[in-house]
């Protein structure tokens, strides 16, 4: 598993939780339960903070990194797409951003599309992306983040043909791919899952072992950001495994929260202030983690 990545998940996980800010030896320290070494850790937040999502602060000798406001907006994004386990309801409005940026601002327009795939619009055409979400304040950030007002326009439109929505939707996005991810991750984790939460009842796994069951479920079911965009309900087949595999990931999550808080709080004290963590953080009832 890619180390900056991880760094992301743990972030994402826990680290939010407790003040946003790890020292370096602790981080490096939680990531050596999965094999990464010291060298790809300092070089990996290295990376990050060069790219804006985290900052450092020294304090005598010890390094901290805590997340920037950017870095901040992207973890809530994500552990608000995470934990949701119901779409949302479609307003029937469809969302249109068209642009012609330069070719002079090429790094621009290809940081664009990452960050448009990642929230969850599809391509109708070149340079035209449509999303059936309510993603304005999505688009107002990154309007302003990238300088881009010249370059752009933006709708909120009807649909009026010649096609169906669900045409439109095939068009835009493999729903058929995604589902086909779903299924593995389901055939995958629900095994693990009547595995470990027997092994925790009688137990038989350490917590060190739930922490790093728990970050790599997290790790994995994350990837599905970037290939989910979390359509509304009225616009999904009928045989969509996204909602089984929210449920499955939510039951195993929380399955595997406590101890795997624990073993994160026996290293994480080591160097921090666990003062620092938010009083209405509850590992083993996410505060994202409804049903409806």
């Amino acid at each position: 598993m890619n180390t900056r990545s991880m760094i992301f998940t743990l972030y994402g996980d826990y680290i939010r939780h407790y003040g946003n800010e790890i020292w370096i030896g602790s981080l490096i320290s939680l990531l050596k339960e999965f094999g990464h070494n010291e060298q790809s850790i300092r070089a990996a937040i290295s990376r990050m903070s060069k790219q804006g999502w985290v900052q450092s602060r020294k304090e005598g000798n010890k390094s901290y990194y805590f997340l920037t406001e950017r870095g901040v907006n992207r973890i809530e994004e994500a552990a608000d797409r995470i934990f949701k386990l119901k779409n949302e309801s479609w307003d029937g409005k469809w969302r249109m951003l068209m642009y012609t940026i330069p070719e002079t601002k090429r790094n621009i327009r290809d940081e664009l599309r990452k960050e448009l795939v990642w929230s969850g619009f599809g391509t109708l055409s070149n340079s035209c992306w449509i999303s059936p979400n309510p993603l304005d304040k999505q688009v107002d950030d990154l309007i302003k983040k990238y300088d881009i007002s010249s370059y752009v326009h933006f709708f909120v439109s009807d649909y009026k043909g010649p096609r169906d929505h669900h045409q439109v939707i095939e068009e835009c996005w493999n729903l058929s791919d995604i589902n086909d991810r779903y299924q593995a991750f389901i055939s995958t984790y629900s095994e693990k899952y009547i595995i470990d939460k027997n092994k925790i009842a009688k137990g038989e796994i350490t917590d060190g072992e739930c922490f790093v069951e728990r970050t790599k479920l997290v790790h994995e079911y994350r990837k599905f950001l970037f290939v989910d965009p979390g359509l509304p309900e009225e616009l999904l087949p009928k045989k969509w495994l996204g909602e089984y595999a929210a449920s499955l990931f939510a039951d195993y999550y929380k399955a595997l929260a406590e101890p795997a808080s624990r073993f994160f709080e026996s290293v994480f004290r080591e160097g921090n202030e666990l003062t620092r963590r938010n009083k209405e953080y509850n590992a083993f009832s996410h505060p994202l983690m409804v049903n409806d």
